[in-house]
């Protein structure tokens, strides 16, 4: 379970967001709603652990009944997938997937790992492309596949669909939620669309928080 309590964000003296509370249990798959500049993101960047240094935070964030917020972002075990895939064009789509691989995989199981992800996102052979050769669904699969490999107990989604064709966009969102699903881990996703809203999935709204 993935627990927010009490967080308040401030810009010196101005408050951006004011008590922020919610919890997402295991498997399911919570929304967050709110225009532009509302501070979506800039709560992401505080519960991975990457608040710039120009906003200060208060409250807590509790993860599978540990507090991590006071954690370095590595030790949070906090996955985020943006809307922008930040693949390194500099390594195959392969290369870029074994980074994410936690260092207790060893030898040959660490390409197993990456071939068999690879094959569930109907990307087989692909472990020597080129990232710059994909398509933009490719990447954004392959985007989710890194996130999904490092192991998180928990993941945010930060508006991942929102630069996709509207003819990719429906099939990728459904593929995303069958995918972090799978692994009975808490979800949070940021947009502004609503047509991102898993069925009958819990909305809650960031002006409620301003």
């Amino acid at each position: 379970m993935l627990i927010v309590q009490n967080v308040s964000l401030y810009q010196g003296a101005t408050a951006l967001l004011k008590n922020v509370t919610f919890q997402v249990d295991k498997s399911d798959i919570v929304t967050i709603m709110g225009s532009s500049g509302s501070g979506k993101s800039s709560l992401f960047s505080w519960m991975v652990g990457a608040l710039s240094p120009q906003l200060q935070a208060s409250g807590e964030l509790w993860l599978n009944e540990r507090r991590v917020d006071a954690l370095p972002t590595a030790q949070r075990q906090i996955g985020i997938l943006f809307q922008d895939a930040l693949l390194f064009d500099h390594f195959s789509v392969g290369q870029n997937l074994l980074l994410a691989l936690p260092a207790s995989l060893q030898g040959s199981a660490r390409r197993h790992a990456v071939e068999s992800a690879l094959a569930r996102a109907d990307l087989t052979g692909f472990y020597s492309r080129d990232p710059a050769s994909l398509s933009g669904g490719q990447r954004s699969r392959v985007a989710l596949l890194r996130a999904l490999l490092a192991q998180p107990q928990a993941l945010l989604l930060d508006e991942p669909f929102s630069r996709l064709d509207a003819s990719l966009r429906d099939t990728f969102r459904q593929w995303v939620f069958t995918e972090v699903r799978k692994l009975g881990i808490p979800v949070v996703q940021v947009t502004h669309d609503a047509q991102d809203v898993p069925p009958a999935g819990p909305v809650l709204q960031m002006e409620n928080w301003a």
